[in-house]
């Protein structure tokens, strides 16, 4: 998997007079089955979150509230998505190692995952991870 494979997807996106309504679907709207939700909220000030890698999950992020920014890494090759809209979530592949920065006041960052947690899924340590991105190990 490359970087090239992350990338920003729009959702639906229906407004009326009471406001906006945005929905997923898994295996519709993304390219897999949801199997875990979880939430990012509270940040710090200049608090960083992710600093890790999936051998097989696969995600997708959407800022429901404010805003931040997902570097992804493949090894190789980095790239930064910059997350505004809550109507739009990046899809991240497996075998790529992601940091999530710049959180603005209030942020909340919807994840979306197709696998249950599973520690041994981690990549924590980077250097790990290059050996085996790199490598080209459990890459599909």
């Amino acid at each position: 998997m490359s970087v090239h494979d992350c990338r920003l997807i729009e959702l639906p996106r229906f407004d009326d007079p009471r406001g906006s309504l945005s929905f997923v679907e898994g295996g519709n709207h993304i390219p897999f089955d949801i199997a875990r939700v979880y939430y990012i909220w509270g940040i710090p000030y200049g608090a960083e979150r992710g600093a890790h890698g999936h051998r097989q999950l696969e995600q997708f992020l959407i800022p429901t509230s404010g805003q931040f920014d997902v570097i992804v890494d493949d090894g190789e090759e980095q790239k930064t998505f910059e997350l505004r809209r809550p109507n739009e979530g990046l899809y991240i592949s497996p075998m790529i190692w992601r940091d999530i920065t710049g959180f603005s006041n209030g942020a909340v960052c919807l994840a979306l995952a197709s696998l249950p947690y599973d520690e041994a899924d981690y990549y924590r340590d980077y250097q790990d991870f290059l050996r085996d991105a790199r490598g080209g190990m459990l890459r599909r």
